[in-house]
């Protein structure tokens, strides 16, 4: 398996093209500039040493130094062995919301930052349990289908925002139908969902589609996010003021915690309710509680050990960038008569 240790640093690589079209901007540049002095045949007579090529091969060097540089800095690795294990773990799906409500401040820095922070918390303290993601608001989707690589839920979790979900609203009942078509097909499996929520379903009915979770073995845990007495939900404004979300007669959205919906998911789905606040989520004591239940061995196929091949796109840099050095902007006047194909008359 090939991965990258430091992907982020692949976002350099977008500045090639824009380097070559500075490049390319500055010759045309100096081109113009040479035309004030004259003819350009006559120009090439007076510099017979003047290379036009020589430039653009040295430069497209220096471009692949720096793109192998970046792929270096990335660390590129190779999984070195694959491994078939068993596990005992338990599968877990997280339901997320990500409705505008979520950016309400009542809980720092805002209800939805908060969740993510918990959640990443939550990962690294996983060992042998499958983890999903999905994120909420007018609809459900997956960002995580059910895995054991950590690494990837954490990497992203830190992309999720209200953005990434195109229609708004609290369809609580989308996302729990979502998670039951999302765990594997192991009977005997415990599957858990986690639904973490301001509760403001606004969108469908949450309490049937709980029940059928039940149903099928599913323990629903619900996390209120939010204040009783709610908050006032801040908007994205080029102005650098705040500005608040705003119902269709101009007044200011309070959005509230609404604990009797997330309670009654908690009842029906066999799990418990817990309320968030600025100390904590309540996900340190959930995950105390679902450690305790019963968990089944996983068959995984894993890549146990990752070999770093950095030094190969490094090595091929450091020598490209010493043909660059040997490559004179000039030509080379002992080189310049020789005609590989030229026909004697």
């Amino acid at each position: 398996m090939f991965r990258f240790a430091n992907p982020e640093y692949l976002y350099l690589l977008i500045l090639i093209p824009v380097l070559y079209i500075v490049w390319g901007v500055g010759r045309r540049i100096a081109a113009k500039r040479m035309k004030r002095f004259g003819d350009n045949n006559i120009l090439q007579e007076l510099m017979p040493d003047v290379s036009e090529s020589r430039p653009l091969v040295k430069f497209m060097l220096l471009l692949f130094v720096y793109f192998f540089l970046i792929i270096g800095i990335a660390r590129p690795q190779f999984g070195s062995k694959l491994q078939q294990v068993k596990r005992k773990g338990i599968e877990m799906i997280i339901a997320l919301d990500v409705s505008n409500s979520m950016l309400a401040q009542d809980i720092q820095p805002n209800r939805l930052e908060k969740a993510k922070q918990s959640i990443s918390k939550l990962v690294e303290r996983l060992v042998n349990d499958r983890i999903g993601l999905i994120v909420f608001a007018g609809q459900a989707y997956t960002q995580i289908p059910i895995t054991s690589d950590y690494v990837s839920a954490k990497m992203f979790l830190s992309t999720i925002s209200p953005g990434i979900v195109p229609v708004q609203g609290t369809a609580i009942g989308a996302a729990i139908k979502l998670a039951m078509n999302s765990y594997t097909s192991q009977e005997d499996m415990s599957k858990v969902l986690i639904i973490i929520t301001d509760g403001e379903n606004h969108e469908d009915n949450a309490l049937e589609m709980a029940i059928q979770a039940a149903e099928k073995g599913i323990k629903i845990y619900t996390i209120g996010v939010g204040l009783a007495k709610g908050s006032p939900v801040p908007m994205p404004s080029n102005s650098g003021q705040p500005v608040f979300l705003k119902d269709k007669d101009g007044k200011v959205v309070i959005s509230k915690l609404d604990e009797k919906t997330l309670q009654e998911l908690a009842a029906v789905g066999d799990g418990k309710y817990i309320r968030a606040n600025n100390t904590r989520l309540g996900l340190n004591a959930l995950f105390e509680d679902i450690n305790k239940l019963d968990k089944k061995e996983i068959d995984a196929k894993i890549y146990s050990e990752y070999a770093d091949i950095f030094q190969y796109p490094i090595g091929l840099a450091l020598m490209l960038l010493i043909i660059e050095f040997f490559i004179l902007d000039r030509k080379n006047r002992r080189l310049k008569h020789i005609r590989l194909f030229k026909v004697n008359q």
